[in-house]
């Protein structure tokens, strides 16, 4: 009987009465907190992680060191947040782009977002590709051109082509012999999604004067530029100064991943009925 009882937990490792008590509560005190105005986007992906963590933790090999991982880039909070639109939208702004570092065990260990504006997150790029994918799907209602697969395409093609942009840079920064840790990289190739969610809300703004194009263009001056400039002082203060002498210079390789966020800012703009 112990044996058929283990073979029954082994055939389904990721649901029982613990798993479903666990999701009971975390709706729970969703709905508490929001009844209350207590509840904010931040605390929504914290929680849930946690919830996500606790559950399903111990039924995947490694998913513990997954999910503290991810965590680590959703820990923000209401300071971090306005700090980091600020940068990212005006870097010309900043002077200090070096990013805080704590004791830790490891030999190099860096503070969290919360502690540290320079630090990268996932929480701002996800938020701004959602936004940024929404807005796209409003302009084509405004043309009556929206259909349900307008998102998913919109998605995509920004997921695939910046996925492809974070394997390039990957692989330049192996031939540089410097190391950088991909959710980094996806974090900092992430948050052009804000500047082009500014240059859609501008176009959709002044699309009735028949200004649409022209103000979405006039944005993208100014957005892409601070998304140049502010990859572009990331990665010269990431990249290690002594890298592989055989490898790509390192200052043409930091040069060219501030213009790849030009490039592919590009590329992802939606701007057809405008």
């Amino acid at each position: 009987q112990q044996q058929q009882q283990q073979q029954q937990a082994a055939a389904q490792p990721f649901w029982s009465p613990n798993v479903q008590q666990a999701a009971t509560q975390a709706a729970a005190g969703f709905m508490a907190q929001a009844a209350t105005g207590n509840l904010t986007s931040e605390k929504v992906l914290s929680q849930g992680m946690d919830e996500i963590q606790k559950a399903f933790g111990g039924g995947i090999p490694g998913m513990n060191y997954v999910m503290r991982t991810l965590r680590s880039y959703f820990q923000v909070d209401n300071r971090y947040v306005k700090r980091k639109l600020q940068n990212v939208l005006f870097p010309f702004l900043n002077k200090q782009w070096r990013r805080d570092q704590v004791e830790g065990p490891e030999i190099v260990n860096y503070a969290l977002p919360h502690s540290d504006e320079n630090a990268p997150d996932l929480y701002i790029p996800i938020m701004s590709l959602i936004t940024y994918c929404l807005l796209s799907a409003f302009l084509y209602g405004t043309a009556g051109q929206f259909n349900p697969e307008v998102i998913a395409d919109v998605i995509t093609k920004c997921f695939l082509t910046q996925i492809a942009e974070v394997l390039v840079i990957r692989g330049c920064l192996y031939a540089m012999q410097a190391t950088i840790p991909v959710l980094d990289i996806f974090s900092y190739t992430g948050y052009k999604y804000l500047g082009l969610t500014i240059c859609m809300t501008c176009g959709i703004l002044f699309k009735y004067l028949k200004w649409g194009t022209f103000c979405y263009y006039g944005a993208f001056l100014w957005t892409a530029s601070a998304a140049a400039w502010f990859m572009l002082k990331t990665m010269a203060n990431n990249i290690p100064v002594v890298t592989a002498s055989t490898g790509p210079k390192r200052d043409v390789m930091v040069v060219a991943f501030a213009a790849s966020q030009v490039a592919t800012m590009w590329f992802v703009s939606q701007t057809k009925y405008l």
